[in-house]
């Protein structure tokens, strides 16, 4: 189980080294949005993986308001977005 729980540790760990270069390089905002959500999840993903290794449930409220904080920001970023320069 602990073989299992150390991959996705590190393809997790890999996925968001990814993502934050199309955060820093993204061509527009709107790519760069896209990538800070994929940064959240991935986050939120590895606060599981840590909770199923540990076997403690205190960080899943931690979880939970991390998915509201994303979700209400991705929302609120995407009504107010402004049209980039080309």
């Amino acid at each position: 189980m602990s073989v299992m729980l150390t991959i996705s540790g590190v393809l997790l760990f890999l996925a968001a080294l990814l993502i934050g270069y199309r955060v820093l390089a993204g061509p527009n905002s709107l790519d760069r949005l896209v990538g800070v959500d994929c940064l959240l999840a991935i986050a939120m993903c590895g606060l599981t993986v840590w909770t199923v290794y540990t076997r403690d449930t205190t960080v899943v409220p931690a979880i939970v308001a991390l998915a509201l904080v994303g979700f209400i920001g991705s929302v609120s970023i995407a009504r107010f977005r402004v049209r980039d320069e080309q």
